[in-house]
């Protein structure tokens, strides 16, 4: 088939990718997604949405390219098509980042009341892992740590924090981590830290990140 305005037809092309990006609910699929493949009924479970909503975003998020899904028994598991739809989502974050007063007013008004310091950079944190200087708390629930986590971190969901606190070696540093940079557990685990007299801070990202950087992962299962 002749195509009269090819850049007219990658346009439109590009223009559906970025439709089935333009979805609050489809954003924080990526994001989960990014910590390992999952089923439509763990989706709906981690956004506390109706099985059929979450079906339908997949299926126009499959049909744009972004994911891909094969069966395992009885359930139909999702995942990325692959890094670059993490990079799509992490583009979109910068340019709101710079240019969106109200992501501004968000982050100012929320997440620097409770870390206002400079995070943790990949870099320097898996320097410090490699001295031994450094305890890495993941704050993500048990069943995402088992898919893939920091070597050596050790899994701290934020709903047991408190009670696992005497379990932490008091005056060492403390690194935490969640599912992305605005991850609102490690901030509300360093907020909570600090308020107990721990030295933590947050690692600039999360673990899709780190993955993506090529940095070495270990899994539980």
């Amino acid at each position: 088939m002749s195509i009269s305005n090819p850049k007219q037809a990658l346009y439109e092309q590009f223009a559906a990718v970025a439709k089935a990006l333009g979805n609050p609910q489809r954003l924080e699929l990526v994001e989960h997604l990014a910590q390992g493949p999952r089923s439509v009924d763990a989706l709906a479970s981690k956004l506390c949405l109706p099985i059929a909503n979450v079906s339908q975003h997949l299926q126009a998020m499959r049909r744009a390219g972004l994911v891909t899904s094969e069966r395992d028994g009885k359930f139909i598991n999702y995942r990325l098509a692959d890094e670059s739809v993490l990079a799509a989502f992490a583009a979109i974050r910068a340019v709101a980042e710079r240019h969106s007063a109200e992501v501004e007013r968000v982050v100012r008004g929320w997440f620097d009341q409770r870390d206002n310091m400079e995070p943790v950079s990949r870099e320097e944190l898996a320097s410090r892992m490699n001295d031994g200087l450094v305890t890495v708390i993941d704050v993500r629930p048990a069943d995402e740590f088992a898919l893939a986590h920091l070597p050596g971190a050790i899994n701290l969901p934020l709903s047991e924090l408190e009670s696992r606190l005497p379990a932490l070696e008091a005056g060492r540093e403390i690194v935490a981590y969640c599912r992305g940079p605005w991850c609102v557990m490690s901030f509300e685990a360093v907020a909570e830290l600090r308020k107990r007299g721990f030295n933590a801070r947050r690692l600039e990202d999360g673990l899709p990140e780190w993955k993506a950087a090529g940095l070495d992962v270990e899994a539980s299962a």
